[in-house]
């Protein structure tokens, strides 16, 4: 039913709709006869909810009652809300402000109906009141079981509520004290009354292992067993497959091809090969991809579960994927010495990075080597560390993380690099060596990825380095810490040829006016990236013309090795729009690329799998459609699952390093300020992947105000100033886990008395307004 509901949403809500009566519009969007039942069920309730009106000639329209909007609903930790309505034709609409007294028992990703009661400017946001919640996001919730005054309660994990649930009785489920429970709500909270629930599992005690991890999939209703039916369909391919089979498809088992992952990848989806022509002197990158729909048939067990799914969900020590592991880790895994089927695209760059013929194949490779990330690095580092043999200038700045890896750059690419022996230690580094063929095509895909690199940077690209956390873990599987992920060369080399292969596809669906789910990411509001300049402008970086990427870039650069890099990276992201999936044609803002989908992960991503099956009717047949309206349904949900998934991920891995920390209070760490506020401001860890609150109550040594146009924090008397993007010294003061809560204090700060006013911080997630005056 969600699928229909969002093609009829994006139908009748376009502009060139004329308004339809039901089984025109049924025709209209292409659904086959057997979902006529579905559809007519979804247009009554859409018409029940108020979100259709029908008109008196039966005609359905868009329901305006009294300015009303529908969209989904999301609650602050504060506890105001905001309406984000669906997007009209692909653009996004305001943002409606909700009132905490004004939301109803809507909860956070629930389907509201609002009524707008203040329209946006460009001073003050639209503000609405929630009228009625048409769809409930989900009625189940993972909590904390306790106790209370003879009362059974439920404290929701996170800012979801702002009381804890009743329970009744949860004696059914022998629930106790302090057990991470599942419930069903049967009366969502409301502003003057308590929810009400019951317990509808058990998932054991707080703290126990993997506990943690089963309550994010309850949370978020991550799927976990696949159905027989899957299994089974699974199975049989499996039984059919023969390595022997190349059968309509492109022998490319005799080629030099590697995949390069990270250490722990159970899947492998890309294959990659350089060469250089002898007679043009182009560079010849080929990128192999899994060929998933070899094995996939649309319609099927294994493709309505993956649909579902939408992608693979990676959360610490366990994935749940998209497909089941006999496909995903076995039949379409590009593993090292076997023979696997590849969507495969060539590509040819000029020796000045003109891109020149293309061509795309249902090919088979045999995979020679399976390199991890760090064993690349280390036959890179042993390059740059040799001498340069002749070649064009270094190329630095944004081509290398490390200048002096960037300042060994060496073949040009219109003269191959020669095969003489590599300044390698014999067995090459760590004693095992690679054949000798491949060093040279290491050297080659090292040079090429840097050439397309600056180029990409050159055209407008933004790189925005976000830092990925790496959890780490003693022998008993507890986290014994955590720390950044690298991102070296040898990731930027796998991730500009991911990105060429994906324009390329792109680029060729556009030309041949083919619709297909791109990746698109629109550009910001000018608003938005005024407010960034201003804020850098604070900070010492000013920005004469916000709206050119070039601009932006070059703060990022500035900042890169600075403290306050953090702060300009978040500030910057906050000012993007999300990026999605749609067949509408739009730019992608951050790689300023004009055409650009997911091509290279179908193992893990079903957009992917969809340009997959286009690509194989244009390969076989010369041609090749797609139905723009079913794709925009498909796009919306992608979109929902990925974030879905990203958040689980943040999700668990939040609650680890919070768990961690409650070990370790009193610990000091250096930190960034990454955001100010009237209640204290936010730090992120320099070294360590945590990010907590420094309440404005715990800064005892004056009476501090807040500069909203500075960014900043102030001492009326002592004159000192928390800015963002500032370096503090800060102490592990308190982890509140259910909350999912850090705070932290100033390391220099003395402790605080009952002459200070309290003796304990106030709950995070409802700042008070700062104290007027310290006594």
């Amino acid at each position: 039913m969600a699928e229909i509901l969002a093609k009829v949403l994006h139908a009748v809500t376009a502009k060139s709709y004329v308004p339809l009566k039901a089984k025109p519009l049924f025709k209209r969007l292409n659904l086959p006869e057997s979902d006529y039942p579905e559809f007519r069920k979804t247009v009554r309730e859409l018409v029940r909810t108020g979100r259709l009106a029908l008109a008196k000639n039966n005609t359905l329209r868009v329901a305006d009652v009294h300015g009303t909007v529908a969209g989904v609903y999301r609650r602050s930790a504060a506890g105001h809300g905001f309406v984000r309505p669906h997007a009209v034709d692909g653009a996004p609409q305001p943002e409606i402000y909700i009132r905490e007294d004004k939301a109803l028992d809507a909860a956070t990703g629930d389907e509201v109906m609002a009524r707008v009661t203040r329209t946006a400017t460009r001073l003050k946001d639209a503000a609405g009141e929630v009228v009625r919640v048409l769809e409930r996001a989900t009625r189940t919730f993972v909590g904390t079981y306790f106790e209370r005054d003879r009362t059974a309660l439920v404290r929701v994990d996170g800012n979801l509520f702002a009381h804890s649930i009743a329970v009744g009785d949860p004696g059914a489920k022998g629930a106790k004290p302090q057990d991470k429970v599942v419930i069903e709500m049967l009366r969502f909270p409301a502003p003057d009354a308590r929810g009400e629930g019951v317990v509808a599992e058990v998932l054991g005690p707080n703290g126990a292992p993997g506990v943690d991890t089963l309550s994010v999939i309850r949370a978020f209703g991550l799927p976990e067993a696949f159905p027989e039916s899957a299994l089974a369909e699974a199975r049989e391919v499996a039984s059919q497959f023969s390595e022997a089979d190349l059968h309509g498809r492109t022998d490319f088992t005799d080629e030099l091809v590697v995949t390069i992952d990270p250490p722990d990848a159970k899947d492998y989806d890309d294959a990659v090969s350089v060469t250089i022509d002898p007679k043009t002197k182009h560079w010849v990158l080929t990128v192999h991809i899994a060929d998933v729909a070899a094995f996939v048939k649309p319609g099927g067990a294994l493709d309505a579960e993956a649909r579902k799914r939408a992608t693979s969900v990676y959360l610490p020590q366990k994935v749940i994927p998209m497909f089941p592991e006999l496909i995903s880790n076995g039949l379409a895994s590009l593993q090292e010495g076997k023979v696997r089927y590849v969507k495969t695209v060539r590509m040819e760059f000029t020796p000045g990075l003109q891109k020149g013929h293309v061509e795309f194949f249902n090919g088979a490779i045999r995979n020679r080597k399976r390199f991890t990330y760090d064993e690349v690095q280390a036959l890179l580092d042993e390059l740059a560390s040799g001498p340069t043999p002749p070649g064009p200038p270094s190329l630095k700045g944004r081509g290398e993380t490390d200048p002096s890896r960037a300042a060994n750059v060496t073949d040009a690419p219109g003269a191959p690099p020669a095969d003489s022996p590599l300044p390698f230690r014999e067995g090459g580094p760590g004693g095992v060596g690679p054949a000798p063929d491949l060093l040279p095509m290491i050297r080659r895909m090292r040079d090429l990825a840097l050439l397309l690199r600056k180029k990409r940077f050159k055209r407008g690209a933004l790189e925005l380095t976000m830092p990925e956390a790496v959890l780490e873990y003693d022998a008993d599987g507890r986290v014994s810490g955590a720390h950044f992920a690298e991102h070296n060369l040898s990731h930027q080399i796998v991730e500009e040829f991911m990105l060429a292969a994906n324009e390329a596809v792109a680029e060729h669906f556009t030309a041949h006016e083919v619709s297909f789910l791109r990746r698109v990411h629109p550009a910001p509001n000018e608003d938005k990236l005024e407010a960034f300049a201003q804020f850098a402008a604070i900070l010492g970086h000013p920005i004469k013309r916000p709206q050119d990427r070039y601009e932006l870039q070059r703060v990022l650069d500035a900042t890169a090795d600075k403290p306050e890099r953090a702060a300009f990276h978040f500030a910057l992201l906050r000012s993007f729009k999300q990026a999605t999936y749609s067949p509408v044609q739009d730019e992608h803002y951050a790689l300023a690329s004009h055409h650009y989908c997911h091509f290279t992960s179908p193992i893990r991503r079903y957009p992917d799998l969809q340009v997959h099956r286009l690509l194989d009717k244009w390969v076989r047949t010369g041609s090749a459609s797609a139905n723009t309206e079913e794709l925009a349904a498909l796009g919306e949900h992608c979109s929902k699952m990925e974030r879905r998934a990203e958040t689980a991920e943040r999700e668990l891995v939040k609650t680890r390093i919070l768990s961690y920390l409650s070990g370790r209070l009193g610990e000091q760490l250096d930190a960034v300020i990454t955001g100010v506020a009237d209640y204290g401001f936010f730090a992120q860890a320099e070294r360590f992947p945590a990010e907590g609150l420094v309440h404005i109550s715990s800064l005892v040594d004056d009476y501090y105000w807040f500069d909203e146009s500075a960014h900043s924090l102030e001492g009326r008397r002592t004159q000192r100033r928390f800015r963002l993007g500032d370096r503090v010294r800060v102490v592990v003061a308190r982890v509140d886990l259910p909350r999912r809560m850090l705070d932290l204090r100033l390391a220099d700060a003395r402790p605080k008395t009952e002459d200070d006013g309290g003796d304990a911080l106030p709950t995070p997630g409802r700042p008070p307004r700062p104290r007027k005056r310290r006594k």
